[in-house]
């Protein structure tokens, strides 16, 4: 599967938006609903291919192993990330339905911060997982340099 053909496949940033995440979140009254939800999320994410998790796409600085492969086609960038882990593929489901398919300046405007505070992220996830999440957010936003 090439990376167009995950990005047909991947429901996050295209008809899966980051306000819809946000409303089902604000539904659940304990972090155990949450969690729950953030792995169902994460099932609905397509797996990269063998070709697409190579080395120079490994994200550095997260728990588990992250690929991210992207592409920038029509001023977007369409990415694709996989994990080997469940609640990470979960992570990266809410991240790419906030930066998906956007162009540069969204990518580098949109205040990831403000979300992962509004879902509670960072005071439920370990610190190293919490680390791993703004290491996917941070390559993300390097791949999507807007030109100078």
């Amino acid at each position: 599967m090439k990376l167009s053909e995950y990005n047909r496949k991947n429901p996050f940033g295209n008809s899966i938006s980051i306000d819809e995440i946000v409303e089902n979140f604000s539904y659940l009254d304990n972090w155990e609903d949450k969690y729950r939800l953030i792995i169902e999320l994460g099932n609905q994410l397509p797996h990269l291919t063998d070709e697409l998790k190579k080395p120079e796409n490994l994200v550095h600085g997260c728990q588990s192993q992250v690929w991210i492969a992207y592409q920038h086609l029509d001023n977007r960038y369409q990415f694709g990330l996989d994990s080997d882990a469940h609640i990470v593929r979960g992570l990266i489901a809410i991240i790419l339905s906030a930066l998906n398919n956007k162009s540069a300046e969204e990518i580098h405007a949109y205040d990831i911060e403000a979300l992962f505070q509004k879902l509670g992220l960072l005071q439920h996830l370990s610190p190293l997982r919490g680390n791993g999440l703004r290491a996917m957010v941070e390559r993300i936003r390097k791949l999507s340099q807007p030109s100078a």
